[in-house]
């Protein structure tokens, strides 16, 4: 029998990058799985790759009354919620003396408020599994990357959240635990940049030094091994952090595409 027969996780940012990978493991493992993103063609294919184990849910997390549906159809399509992974995020890197007000409002809404709006529906499903929230955090609140000022600051702001939260909750026998990620490949954070954005980021962080401190991006399966252990481990043991960067020195594969054509 798979490790986590019978019980249902909740997935944000689900169609891509990350995401996607979590759902996979998660479904591998026995789970069913509520897949939250976006309307899009990757969101679709989920169901085609992974059959009546997922459930495709179209939503903008940064708008309450979608997530407060998405989680009702949960509860009713599969009856019980163990596990919310909030891992929809923007990021884009900007010079922040440019950014309009249209891309601070989607990092705000989308990485603050997105996050909040999913783990306030999902508490009382929580409440009676005893199950588990994990935010994705990252690297940058440590040590903040230029031109990734804001989002430095909403993954700050969540994992303050979750830190009041935890203690909220322990009564409860809710866990809740940030996985504070370092540089991953084949993300696709980076799939809108323009070419321009693409080029001064990654200059910028060779010239500061963030680029080898990130080091040679880890695998997107290795991460999610990190997410799987944390789910896994007994319900006695609550994870407040778990950090999992790059072992690796080096930089980061766009980097290097960056500094060949500087060159």
């Amino acid at each position: 029998m798979a490790k986590f027969s019978g019980k249902v996780a909740v997935v944000s940012g689900a169609s891509k990058g990350m995401g996607r990978h979590f759902v996979a493991a998660l479904v591998k493992e026995g789970m069913r799985v509520a897949c939250l993103a976006r309307p899009s063609g990757e969101l679709n294919s989920l169901v085609e790759e992974h059959g009546d184990a997922v459930l495709a849910l179209p939503c903008d997390v940064s708008v309450s009354a979608e997530v407060d549906s998405a989680i009702i159809q949960v509860a009713e399509k599969f009856g019980r919620i163990d596990v919310v992974v909030a891992n929809a995020a923007i990021f884009h890197p900007f010079a922040f003396e440019d950014a309009d007000d249209s891309i601070i409002h989607q990092h705000v809404n989308v990485n603050i408020l997105g996050v909040s709006w999913l783990i306030r529906a999902a508490i009382p499903h929580l409440r009676e599994t005893k199950g588990q929230i994990i935010t994705i955090s990252s690297e940058s609140v440590r040590m903040p990357f230029p031109m990734l000022a804001l989002y430095a600051a909403t993954k700050a702001a969540v994992e303050t959240l979750c830190n009041g939260l935890r203690e909220e909750l322990r009564s409860e026998d809710i866990r809740v635990t940030i996985l504070r990620s370092g540089s991953v490949s084949g993300g696709s954070g980076g799939s809108l940049w323009t070419q321009e954005t693409t080029e001064a980021f990654f200059k910028k962080i060779m010239e500061t030094g963030h680029a080898s401190m990130s080091g040679a991006s880890a695998s997107p399966e290795s991460m999610t091994e990190a997410l799987m252990a944390t789910i896994g481990l007994p319900a006695d043991i609550g994870v407040d952090l778990i950090e999992v960067r790059a072992a690796r020195e080096g930089i980061p594969e766009k980097a290097k595409t960056v500094l060949g054509e500087s060159e």
